[in-house]
């Protein structure tokens, strides 16, 4: 019992440091540290969420960002939060901009940084390698599919059009 009311604890502590940096830094990206995930999965608890990692060392991701900045165009309300997973923390500046060239600015955005993130990789999926880009839809009931590499929007289209009908 003392585990579950320590972790809950954790939990909100964490929650509440994440709104509050994201408040404050709101041209920033979050940092994505250890427990950074779970809190992001806190925040998003209850609704179908879309969150694509990328990197700026990344081609394939530098090309399929302005994709992601159409498909957030055409719909504003899009659950859309993205992680820069790069190996290494990269400045926020640099972040930033290329999230701005590709529409994404009003995207919610976070970043590694911890050197060590192979700890953060396993923490969102023990099986990841860290391959880039990688998106995970989240259902309202906590759900996950995952698509590896660039992701086909159309599938992303269609699985938020599911979520929407499910939720009526």
């Amino acid at each position: 019992m003392r585990r579950v009311i320590a972790a809950s604890l954790a939990l909100a502590l964490g929650l509440s440091a994440v709104i509050a940096l994201r408040t404050a830094n709101a041209d920033q990206p979050a940092r994505f540290e250890r427990g950074s995930w779970h809190a992001l999965n806190a925040a998003h608890a209850g609704r179908p969420t879309v969150i694509h990692f990328w990197g700026l060392t990344c081609g394939p991701c530098i090309v399929e960002l302005p994709k992601w900045g159409r498909l957030l165009a055409e719909r504003p309300d899009l659950p859309l939060v993205l992680v820069a997973a790069d190996p290494l923390p990269q400045p926020a500046a640099q972040v930033n901009g290329t999230l701005e060239r590709a529409g994404l600015d009003k995207a919610e955005s976070w970043a590694f940084a911890d050197r060590f993130y192979e700890r953060l990789r396993y923490e969102i999926d023990p099986a990841w390698s860290g391959e880039l880009p990688r998106t995970v839809l989240v259902a309202a009931d906590g759900t996950r599919t995952v698509l590896p590499g660039v992701a086909d929007l159309s599938k992303v289209r269609d699985w938020l059009d599911q979520q929407a009908r499910s939720s009526r």
